[in-house]
């Protein structure tokens, strides 16, 4: 995959001593909640690879390339089933651009319950920011736009790289709606939008409607926080800390087209909608946007490298989650960038593509 710019700055385990692995966990809090998970069993289940159409003896390989790689936790589930795992995978690691999908789900959520009208004005929704205030234009774009990353509000925002800034349009530049611009003011504005609509915080409704329902074993809303830069818009960006098997399982809810043990958590149809290439971000790859998630389209160049089209999302380009519909396949990838760290450079690339190549194919 071609490298892409995101906008905030893995003691290894012997795949054979986990393949037989089963965690329990059961969602608490039961409830007439239609995403209530009582008397669900959550457990994660793991398999051999060749169980499911991989080989062990290709993932070798990749556990030794994952061992001398720098990255931290690695995971790899064919259809919900865990058959490759490396590393430290109950460890919070912070996700970075990752929190985007997971607003996705929310949002999702909302829109079918009603809750959350896509095509909403921020006029209409009352949204404005420290000055320089939003124009009576810019007051025009629509939630839809934001999830979109298609604004026009090139506003200063939190959590912003150098080179979101060095990019970012000048205000006025282009109308709603008409241009697509990796814009942390869209993210971290729809996440204010998603709490004020629902009144409730994200990383709270996140526990009770995605972490809990799918049995997540290590999210803690207290490891999550709030990022304020009030000397740049009163909107924060919302981070997330999460381990490599709860990304995991929640990259499995979606390649399962949002049901989890026969219970609908996220609606299809927006995961079908969110899943569509909506905006080209980058011409090299072909790499698309849709609605918080990065798409790679049938017949783009990386979707003839990877084999199959897919969506992911990277943070800070070395971070990564990638679901693969055509394979049933989910690919965790997480480095620890707590503190001084090195960028890898393209090793996750690498990485992941290992583990697609390890299928047995005949």
């Amino acid at each position: 995959m071609s490298r892409l710019v995101e906008d905030e700055l893995k003691n290894p385990i012997a795949p054979a001593a986990i393949l037989s692995l089963v965690v329990s966990f059961t969602a608490p809090g039961c409830s007439d909640d239609p995403v209530s998970m009582c008397e669900i069993d959550n457990s994660l289940q793991y398999v051999t690879p060749e169980e499911v159409g991989w080989s062990s003896e290709k993932l070798e390989d990749a556990e030794a390339f994952a061992a001398q790689s720098g990255y931290s936790a690695v995971m790899a589930l064919y259809d919900g089933k865990v058959f490759f795992a490396w590393g430290d995978i109950e460890r919070h690691f912070l996700v970075h651009s990752i929190r985007k999908p997971f607003l996705n789900a929310l949002i999702g959520i909302h829109v079918e319950k009603g809750d959350i009208e896509l095509d909403a004005t921020m006029e209409d929704l009352g949204i404005d920011d420290i000055p320089p205030s939003l124009t009576s234009e810019e007051k025009q774009a629509t939630v839809r736009d934001l999830i979109m990353s298609r604004s026009g509000i090139y506003h200063e925002a939190a959590a912003e790289s150098d080179t979101m800034v060095a990019l970012r349009p000048e205000r006025g530049s282009h109308p709603p709606g008409t241009f697509f611009y990796y814009n942390n003011w869209d993210f971290n504005a729809a996440g204010a939008i998603f709490e004020q609509e629902i009144g409730v915080g994200i990383f709270e409704a996140f526990e009770q409607r995605i972490a809990g329902p799918i049995g997540m074993e290590d999210f803690e809303v207290d490891s999550c926080y709030y990022r304020y830069e009030l000397d740049k818009s009163q909107f924060p960006a919302y981070h997330f800390r999460m381990s490599a098997r709860d990304l995991a399982r929640f990259g499995a809810l979606y390649q399962k087209n949002g049901e989890w043990r026969g219970r609908r958590v996220v609606p299809a149809q927006w995961i079908e909608e969110s899943t569509q290439a909506w905006s080209l971000e980058d011409s090299v790859s072909g790499v698309s946007y849709g609605y918080l998630w990065r798409i790679i389209p049938a017949g783009s160049p990386l979707a003839a490298m990877v084999g199959y089209p897919a969506y992911f999302h990277t943070g800070v380009g070395v971070q990564a989650l990638v679901v693969v519909p055509d394979l049933k396949l989910v690919i965790v990838e997480l480095y620890n960038t707590d503190g001084d760290w090195t960028d890898p450079g393209e090793v996750g690339i690498a990485l992941g593509m290992m583990i697609i190549n390890a299928r047995i194919t005949e």
